[in-house]
Order: C-alpha cells, then sequence, then structure tokens
C-alpha cells in the first residue's frame, strides 16, 4: 500500500523546508526541490484534515438558509485565523463569504478565487453511510468499499487511495479547505502570495446563482479583480492537473404539443383524433438526424476550428474507446470528430417526457397533450436569444400554431396543429464564456501548474457544464479559467460524493504552486 508519510523529515529535507521567502520568488518549483514541495503539501493537507471533517458535518443545502449561515460563519473564521480581512456579504438571508489577504505588494496584479459554500440536497437512504453529513472514511477493496476508522486520516500514514464521503466533500467544500491548507504551507515558510489574493464563497451556486449579478453591482470595487480563478469540478478523466478556458451556458425549454380538450378512450377515438405523443415524437424527431446532430437550421452557425484550436483539442487525453465502454455505448454521436470537439458546438438535449401520465400507470387513452422538457447548451458562438429563435421557428416552419398557456376554442378551431414552447430563465446562465487560451491569465496558471509538477497540464477549451461564471466576470471586464481539483469520478450531486485523499493532496500541491507564482 502507498502511503503518505509525514514523519519527522530528514535534516537535509528540513533546511528546504524552512527556505526564505526568496526561495518560492518565482514559483515553488523554482528553487525547491519536487520532494521538499511534496512534503510541503502533505503536511499542509494534513494539518487541515479534522477541520475538513468538522466542516463536512455542517449540512449545506442551498435551500435552507440556517445550513448557509452556519457554513459562512464556519468558513469567515477559517479564512480569519489565516490572516485573511472578511466580510460576510448579506444575501437574502445565505451570506456570501469575502476574504482578502493583506500585504499585497504595490503593482501586483489580483486575481479573485472563486468557491462555493452551498451544495445539493441529500436523501439519507441511498447514501452508504450513517448520514451524508458524517464523513466516512473507505478504502476500496474487492469486495467494495470499506468503512475505516476516521481517526486514521489523523495518523501519519495516509493513503492517498483513500477517500472521504460526504456531501460537498468534493463539490466545493474539499477546494475551499485546500485552498486553506496552501495558505498554511505559504504562511509556515514565511512567504508572501505572487498576487494580491481576494476569495468569493458563493452561498447559491447549487441553485445557477441567481443573486450573483447583483451582489457584484453592489460589491464592484471590492471584488474587483484583474482575473478571476474558479476552483470547482473534476480534474481529466486521467486525474492528470487540469485547466479549464470555458463552459457552456444553458438554456431550458418546455415543449407542449396539444390534441383534444381532455384525454379520449383510445378505442373510440384512437383513428379519429391526432395524438399529441405521437406528433411530439414526430416534431422531436425533426431537430436530430440520426448522427445526432441537430437540424435546426442555423443552429451551429459561427462554430469552427484554426488549426491551432483542432490541436488545442487533439492534445487532451481522451480514451474514447475507453469512455464508450464507461457509458455502455456501443458509438457516439457524430456532432464532432471526437468528444472534446463535440463540447464546442452547441446541443439540444430532451430531457424529460411525460403524456398522460398518472404516477406511472398506463391506460388506453389518447392523451389531451405531451410535453418534452429540453435543454440546449450554448456556446459563446451561439448565444441564447439566437438558439431560442432559431428552434421557435423551426416548430413553427412544422406546421404549429404556437400559443401562450392553453389554447382557447377560437385556436382550437382555426389551427391543426397547436403547441407552446416557453423558455425559462435558467438562472442567467444562459451564456458561454470562454477565455483565450493565449490570453495573460491562462498563461500564467498554466505555468504555474507546469513548474508545480514538471508537465505540460491538461488543457480544456470547453467544459460541457454550466457556471454562472459570466455574471461574475462580465462586470470587472476579467477574464478567467477554471482550476478542477477533485477526483473525476467524485460523484458529485449524487449520493456517495466522495474526495480521494490523493486529490486533496495534490489540490493542496497546485494551489501552492498558483499562489505563489506572480502573475
Amino acid at each position: 500500500m502507498s502511503t503518505f508519510r509525514l514523519a519527522r523529515p530528514s535534516a537535509a529535507l528540513l533546511g528546504t523546508l524552512l527556505a526564505t521567502p526568496a526561495a518560492w520568488a518565482n514559483g515553488p518549483s523554482a528553487d525547491v526541490s519536487p520532494a521538499a514541495l511534496d512534503e510541503r503539501a502533505r503536511k499542509a493537507a494534513s494539518g487541515t484534515f479534522r477541520e475538513f471533517v468538522e466542516l463536512l458535518a455542517l449540512p449545506n443545502d442551498q435551500s435552507v438558509p440556517e445550513d448557509i449561515r452556519k457554513n459562512a460563519a464556519f468558513l469567515d473564521a477559517a479564512f480569519t485565523r489565516r490572516g485573511f480581512a472578511t466580510r460576510q456579504i448579506p444575501n437574502e438571508g445565505r451570506p456570501m463569504v469575502f476574504a482578502e489577504y493583506p500585504g499585497a505588494t504595490p503593482g501586483q496584479k489580483t486575481v479573485l478565487f472563486y468557491f462555493h459554500l452551498d451544495g445539493q440536497a441529500v436523501t439519507p437512504a441511498e447514501w452508504a453511510q450513517e448520514s451524508p453529513w458524517k464523513a466516512a472514511l473507505k478504502r476500496r477493496t474487492a469486495a467494495g468499499w470499506e468503512t475505516l476508522p476516521t481517526d486514521l486520516l489523523y495518523g501519519t500514514d495516509v493513503d492517498p487511495e483513500w477517500r472521504l464521503f460526504a456531501r460537498s466533500s468534493s463539490d466545493d467544500k474539499g477546494p475551499i479547505l485546500m485552498f486553506l491548507a496552501a495558505f498554511d504551507a505559504i504562511r509556515e515558510h514565511g512567504l508572501a502570495p505572487g498576487v494580491r489574493v481576494k476569495v468569493l464563497l458563493d452561498s447559491q451556486e447549487e441553485k445557477g446563482s441567481p443573486s450573483i449579478p447583483r451582489v457584484v453591482a453592489h460589491n464592484r470595487d471590492m471584488l474587483l479583480a484583474d482575473a478571476v480563478v474558479i476552483v470547482d469540478g473534476p480534474r481529466h478523466e486521467t486525474n492528470q492537473p487540469t485547466v479549464a478556458f470555458g463552459n457552456r451556458g444553458l438554456l431550458a425549454a418546455t415543449l407542449r404539443v396539444f390534441g383534444a380538450r381532455s384525454e379520449l378512450h383510445s378505442g373510440h377515438f384512437g383513428n379519429y383524433s391526432p395524438n399529441p405523443a405521437q406528433r411530439l415524437a414526430t416534431l422531436l424527431a425533426s431537430m436530430k438526424d440520426e448522427s445526432g446532430r441537430v437540424t435546426v437550421p442555423g443552429f451551429y452557425d459561427g462554430v469552427g476550428f484554426d488549426e491551432p484550436t483542432k490541436k488545442l483539442l487533439a492534445d487532451v487525453p481522451d480514451d474514447e474507446a475507453a469512455l464508450r465502454k464507461r457509458l455502455g455505448i456501443a458509438a457516439s454521436d457524430r456532432v464532432g470528430a471526437s468528444y472534446q470537439e463535440s463540447l464546442q458546438y452547441p446541443s439540444l438535449n430532451v430531457r424529460g417526457l411525460s403524456a398522460a401520465d398518472v404516477g406511472g400507470k398506463v391506460r388506453t387513452v389518447v392523451p389531451a397533450s405531451a410535453v418534452a422538457e429540453i435543454d440546449i447548451r450554448t456556446v459563446p458562438e451561439t448565444p441564447p436569444e439566437r438558439l431560442q429563435a432559431l428552434l421557435t421557428k423551426h416548430v413553427e416552419a412544422q406546421g404549429y400554431h404556437l400559443v401562450k398557456g392553453v389554447p382557447d376554442d377560437d385556436e382550437r378551431a382555426t389551427h391543426p396543429k397547436l403547441a407552446s414552447l416557453t423558455f425559462a430563465d435558467t438562472f442567467a446562465q444562459g451564456r458561454a464564456a470562454r477565455t483565450d487560451v493565449q490570453a495573460p491569465i491562462a498563461q500564467w496558471i498554466t505555468g504555474a501548474l507546469r513548474k508545480t509538477f514538471g508537465r505540460e497540464p491538461v488543457r480544456i477549451r470547453m467544459m460541457g457544464g454550466t457556471v454562472p461564471i459570466l455574471a461574475l466576470v462580465e462586470p470587472m471586464d476579467a477574464p478567467f479559467v477554471n482550476l478542477p481539483l477533485v477526483n473525476p469520478d467524485n460523484a458529485q450531486h449524487a449520493a456517495n460524493e466522495n474526495l480521494r485523499i490523493g486529490n486533496y493532496v495534490d489540490g493542496v500541491k497546485t494551489l501552492i504552486g498558483v499562489l505563489t507564482e506572480p502573475f
């Protein structure tokens, strides 16, 4: 079993560990050996394990204001203990936490590090442990996951393959504690950050951060930064150091096709009254071809790749055969030439269907209506307003008269094909965002990861998921990058969410490298 041994270091190593601030003047790996940097990260991580477990014990369901207030208070105190000036930002009973590290050197660039302290709801019966809020230390065996005494985490021999299971262990409490541990290492060795550090802990990220625009508008001067680093999400599937430069936006739609005024007996009316479920299926089929490509005219307009972009996408070390095997599919859609390329296009996904639904039971009726819930992922080249207009035009081109709400008698008598198409304001997340890979912030963080780990990080041009980043960075006119730290198989948002201990230590190491690298 490979372990992290945290026993007393050798005299030679101890001398390196006690290096002066000048030793990290140009990043941690410039004058510090890899072994010393690893030891610093392990020691700092070990020193925060107990604090991490305590934080995980606090429920943080984003829908429960009292939970959020307790987490905000805990983290406010944790940052204050480390010398940060902190402030809780009022937010309709769910305060956000702002922190700033004092003593910045004149002329230093300011970087705002964004995390979130709220979490998804839980169903305790689905978790293979006493409670989702009581962290369980486990190791994988041939028979499955074996629970270990949590106290083992506080010892000197810690297996990097152990995992801590709890809600928000990876999304996003783990990265917050990694950040605090990195500052513990920096402070212990008398070092100073290479940038002016600001921190924002969002309290409604799991709800789509609806209050971010207002919070930024009211606190713009306090939050103002030259760049933003989003510390959230999993590393690449290979679990190598990863940086992502963009994320897709999200637009949600509800498409309802109407039939008769009420449900009808399928024997009496099955060949007479049009079936809205069948019509909905035909309408949805008109939106995509057999290869999975969206056939709504103009849907992909504007998306293209120059040669550097093609190389960037090709350099991502995806194992698509293994990915298809894990997903349980024989072949993928052919929207893009690869998995990474497919993420650069907008998508149209049917996420739910219903007709004559009575709790899963079926009846011999012609439904009165049929509903499809749709999500559309946007990219910077395809703004949500345009895709919304294109989809609306496409539905109308199939012969449908669109109504608001339920059609009235005149509409039913006049139009043979009736539907409604409504779009939700999905937490102001409709717009995608992306930073150029040649931008100074991209070069800075890529260089810091290269120095810290001695190899090129995985560079992701566009993440498939959506985070509410544009509402944060646009008012400040600041570029951003996403720095994911947790294991790819962390089960975030699901039962049995977990964080691999090796990723926790690696995350501390990553943040030491980033924080001490001048921008």
